[in-house]
């Protein structure tokens, strides 16, 4: 059975999240974290919360990602890493937002090859005793910039290389090129991860049969924005049975996730934000999912909150 993994996404994802749905959902066997910026010096601030901390977070399913685009910073943060037991650390070179990705983060790294192909070289030459994955697209401006990566990730000893095929500039418009991301498996000889566009067990079956008949060294497919919006989509991959009722497991998940929040947040109703940010994604999974997000978008004070949750399991249905 393949590895599943869940994607990093800013703002939703975090310890709360991954703890809480681990809780309630299965079927995921490794998650990576939001990005990590700003580790100026040795035991920076940022590495010193709840979201790292091997207290809250299991290390050996728990990956967490870098965004930077320095050695010396990514070299810390790997340190940091290992000295908390962590076997695993990311770099994040496929958020796709300008605002990451103008600053030659994030995506914007594979814009720059030169500069980017520099940094990986000096990070290995001063990690050891830490395994080293990366996630990035096709490129940011045209599919073609990771052509000009291969002969380094050949070169490189990276634990595994997450593609999702898309460029940054589509974000996340049109359809992510399963064609792409099977072209590249004969020119990389580390192991590979797919990502994107898998929001149903159909679509899932797709490219493991696409990917089955091939040299695929990895045994790796990594779920985003499909497991926010079905969180038991994991579960179905793997035909895991659970004969505990659907809506009612999701309802228990939304309060207990809301909860967690709130308690993690000392009571602010800022978390109704995060809320609303999974509620996105999660609309989706309802049988009118405009009037669902309706309810929500609306709410300001966390009553409100509490109320439009109760009448959307009350009102409809899942599909």
């Amino acid at each position: 059975m393949e590895t599943l993994s869940l994607a990093p996404f800013q703002g939703i994802t975090d310890v709360v999240y991954r703890n809480v749905f681990k809780k309630h959902f299965g079927g995921i066997d490794k998650y990576y974290t939001p990005f990590f910026t700003g580790i100026q010096k040795d035991n920076s601030k940022s590495l010193r919360g709840e979201e790292i901390s091997p207290e809250f977070n299991d290390v050996n399913t728990v990956v967490p990602q870098i965004l930077s685009n320095t050695a010396e910073e990514i070299i810390r943060f790997a340190n940091q890493c290992k000295s908390m037991g962590y076997p695993e650390f990311n770099l994040n070179m496929g958020c796709p937002f300008p605002r990451v990705a103008n600053k030659t983060r994030g995506c914007g790294l594979m814009a720059d090859p030169a500069r980017t192909i520099k940094m990986l070289n000096d990070v290995f030459e001063q990690i050891d005793g830490i395994k080293f994955s990366i996630k990035c697209r096709l490129g940011y401006y045209d599919d073609e910039e990771i052509m000009a990566f291969i002969d380094t990730f050949n070169a490189l000893n990276f634990s595994e290389i997450i593609i999702h095929p898309r460029i940054g500039k589509q974000m996340y418009t049109g359809e992510a090129s399963l064609e792409k991301f099977v072209n590249l498996i004969p020119l990389i000889n580390k192991p590979l991860v797919y990502n994107g566009d898998i929001f149903t067990t159909d679509r899932y079956n797709t490219i493991l049969s696409s990917l089955s008949s091939l040299s695929f060294l990895s045994s790796s497919i990594m779920l985003g924005r499909g497991l926010l919006t079905n969180p038991f989509l994991a579960e179905e991959i793997k035909s895991i049975d659970n004969q505990q009722d659907k809506k009612q497991r999701l309802h228990k998940f939304v309060v207990d996730l809301y909860i967690n929040r709130l308690h993690h947040a000392g009571g602010s109703p800022k978390i109704i934000g995060s809320m609303k940010e999974l509620w996105k994604y999660m609309m989706n999974i309802f049988d009118d999912p405009q009037n669902v997000w309706r309810k929500v978008k609306k709410v300001n004070h966390l009553d409100e909150y509490e109320t439009a949750v109760e009448n959307i399991f009350n009102e409809y249905n899942l599909i």
